[in-house]
């Protein structure tokens, strides 16, 4: 008995004293998948940027500009004496609307209303929160957003579908700065 127990004893010695070994994936996946993807959002913002280049090649009315942030925009009207735009932190009140590019309403200013935003620290779409930032009080402009600037590939889950470009006139109506807002809700 004692022998089959010393023999057990180092049988499982000599066989437990292997290193542990990796386990292997039962599947392996490529970055295929990601390349694809990648390909497919180079050739969505390729489309998006040629149909916008279009408008503005055919709109010989109005004076573009590019935004380093990837949208452009002209202005409905302008104020030239002002040079305060909105910081971080600012509150500003502003109106808009938005449409697809070939002028179909989405949502109307209406429906929107005008609302209060605290620059850079609520939720807003990429594309209009960079664009409140070059705009002074008083001032209405209109913003084309490539998809990726405003809604993206999920869309707002209503009437914006995935990867629709938009255009937004926006209005400026007031900026108040940070500490000014926190007087008046302190008194």
């Amino acid at each position: 008995m004692k022998v089959k127990f010393l023999m057990l004893l180092t049988g499982l010695l000599m066989f437990s004293c292997k290193s542990p070994e990796a386990r292997r994936p039962v599947t392996q996946k490529s970055g295929s998948y990601i390349n694809e993807a990648v390909e497919r959002n180079r050739k969505i913002v390729a489309e998006e940027e040629a149909r916008i280049q279009t408008i503005i090649e055919t709109d010989s009315t109005r004076e573009y500009l590019s935004s380093p942030n990837g949208f452009w925009y002209y202005y409905n009207t302008k104020d030239t004496t002002s040079t305060k735009t909105p910081e971080f932190g600012d509150v500003v009140e502003f109106d808009y609307n938005l449409t697809t590019l070939d002028g179909r309403s989405i949502y109307s200013d209406e429906e929107i209303k005008p609302r209060t935003y605290a620059i850079d620290r609520e939720q807003l779409f990429s594309g209009l929160r960079q664009g409140l930032k070059l705009m002074k009080e008083g001032e209405t402009v209109t913003f084309l957003f490539p998809s990726h600037k405003a809604f993206g590939y999920y869309g707002d889950k209503n009437r914006i579908g995935s990867d629709v470009p938009v255009i937004s006139t926006v209005t400026l109506i007031d900026i108040s700065e940070e500490s000014e807002t926190n007087q008046e809700n302190n008194n």
